[in-house]
């Protein structure tokens, strides 16, 4: 039975007006190859089994061509459930069409037998394809988030049976503003000039006046997406259009595959850091909270906005916000603490240099002392070692790149944001509870534990490919490195208690050794 009292054949013969929306259409989808892309690739392939085609505009990488990477992805995790649905990738690529191009070309690098395939066949556009690099260089972040989006923009413009042209932004591109509502903001600059100035300044000169080009902002992602974001608003008059600000977009939580993601960019990143006990020390404000959003739900939400506004018309709703906050709050002590107890029980990781333990510090100069006794020093003794084996040494290096990524991380870390979802939480009331099963965009029945553990065993077996198997000797090796654990701590207090023994002894000596002159001095 559902929460609403309708048994499974009852919610399963109710209409599923989403997957309708899509059939016969064609959709065009930027970014596929990547995170999201992929899990929104596999999501309408999955769910609407009648839409017309999917066009994915990817370019060659790594000696591959476009149709070899997307016949990878086709083999991969996460479309395995869709491969035994459909019987094999041969029936997937029949709905997907490959347009060789590239978003950060001055003309998207497609072909003119392709763009003129585009303009007359595309109904609906889903631009995801940006740089999410946070310390990306501003050049290459202008060319790619704004003068992308820009000819992205332009093509729809041409595209002759264009529906909806929806634009996948951040809710973390307005920063100065404390609370982020659903509606367009003023950019930081003129995107135009800023795309004609990045055409023809080269890196050095990027570089240099790069400060003050973002001026209060933190990163060159910040800055370029509200940026983007500036260009599809002027575009509202032209192409019909809507903007999705999902918060931070972390792995999958329910289907097709909880946990699963293929990187390890945001909390996998630091849980899996703090799992090998690489990360001790963290400046953060612990108390605090920053929004996540499940891939899966966001993606549920780019389906469930497409069919509201086909639909319903509803024009006016044209940015919306997909965060979680208002619902469900998660501290960064929280998912830290609930990380560390999965890692420590239930599921290690292999090969952990040093047992997981570490804390978050409110003070920069305390972070920074721990950082050089926890982090710095281990990494300069344990590569020496290395050195002196024959072996590569990495810990430095891998100290260097979390040392970078802390820079940005930290600003979100130590600063709070609070967003408006009203748009959101209205639609999802007009669906039915198929629907709402189906494409679930709610935080009921959310298990953050549960969650965080298919995280971390996704991550395992997908990114670190540390597989099952493996579990039994991970865990006689933390057994392990909790008894080296104890005993180095008691060494180091010993040491210390040793130190300031013999320190107190000295100054006692000093001072008795004084008192023995003066008597003699005073008799003299």
């Amino acid at each position: 039975m559902s929460s609403e009292g309708y048994s499974e054949s009852e919610v399963d013969s109710m209409p599923d007006r989403i997957a309708e929306t899509f059939t016969g259409l064609t959709v065009l989808v930027t970014g596929g190859t990547g995170f999201m892309g992929k899990v929104l690739i596999e999501k309408l392939l999955r769910k609407c089994p009648d839409i017309g085609k999917i066009l994915l505009i990817v370019r060659p990488k790594k000696g591959k061509n476009p149709k070899q990477r997307l016949e990878d992805i086709f083999n991969g995790e996460l479309f395995e459930k869709l491969r035994n649905m459909r019987g094999g990738v041969e029936p997937l690529l029949e709905k997907v069409s490959i347009v060789s191009g590239d978003i950060i070309a001055p003309d998207l690098a497609i072909s003119a037998e392709d763009r003129a395939r585009i303009i007359e066949e595309v109904d609906i556009i889903v631009h995801a394809a940006a740089t999410i690099r946070f310390d990306e260089e501003l050049k290459k972040a202008v060319l790619l988030n704004v003068r992308g989006t820009k000819l992205m923009l332009e093509l729809g413009k041409q595209c002759k049976k264009l529906k909806l042209f929806i634009h996948i932004s951040t809710a973390y591109c307005h920063l100065h503003e404390k609370f982020l509502e659903e509606k367009p903001y003023p950019p930081p600059a003129d995107p135009h000039q800023i795309i004609q100035a990045m055409e023809w300044m080269d890196e050095e000169t990027v570089a240099t006046v790069t400060p003050k080009l973002l001026n209060k902002l933190p990163n060159s992602y910040a800055f370029t997406k509200s940026l983007g974001e500036a260009l599809v608003v002027e575009a509202r008059a032209h192409i019909p259009i809507m903007i999705l600000r999902p918060s931070i977009v972390i792995p999958i939580w329910q289907e097709p595959v909880p946990g699963w993601t293929d990187n390890i960019n945001g909390p996998t990143g630091l849980l899996i850091g703090a799992g090998k006990g690489v990360i001790r020390t963290m400046y953060c404000k612990s108390n605090s909270y920053a929004d996540y959003l499940p891939v899966d739900v966001f993606i549920n939400g780019i389906m469930i906005c497409a069919w509201n506004y086909l639909s319903y018309g509803d024009k006016q709703s044209c940015v919306v916000n997909f965060t979680s906050s208002a619902e469900i709050k998660v501290t960064w002590l929280e998912m830290i603490d609930a990380g560390r107890e999965i890692i420590m029980n239930r599921v290690p990781l292999n090969g952990v240099v040093w047992y997981p333990g570490g804390s978050m510090k409110h003070s920069r100069i305390y972070h920074n002392i721990c950082a050089l006794f926890f982090h710095w020093i281990p990494a300069l003794i344990i590569d020496a070692l290395l050195f002196c084996l024959g072996y590569k040494p990495v810990l430095m290096r891998v100290h260097r790149r979390i040392s970078k990524g802390f820079e940005v991380f930290e600003y979100y870390t130590n600063n709070q944001w609070d967003f408006k979802s009203d748009i959101a939480q209205t639609v999802r009331t007009r669906l039915n509870t198929r629907e709402r099963r189906d494409y679930k965009v709610d935080a009921c029945g959310l298990d953050i534990s549960k969650y965080f553990e298919d995280c971390i065993r996704a991550a395992r077996i997908f990114i670190l490919k540390e597989y099952d198997d493996t579990l039994p000797a991970a865990r006689r090796h933390m057994r392990v490195m909790w008894w080296v654990d104890i005993i180095a701590q008691c060494l180091f207090w010993g040491l210390i208690f040793y130190w300031m023994s013999g320190l107190v002894s000295g100054i006692g000596s000093f001072f008795g050794s004084s008192s023995d002159v003066t008597p003699t001095v005073m008799a003299a």
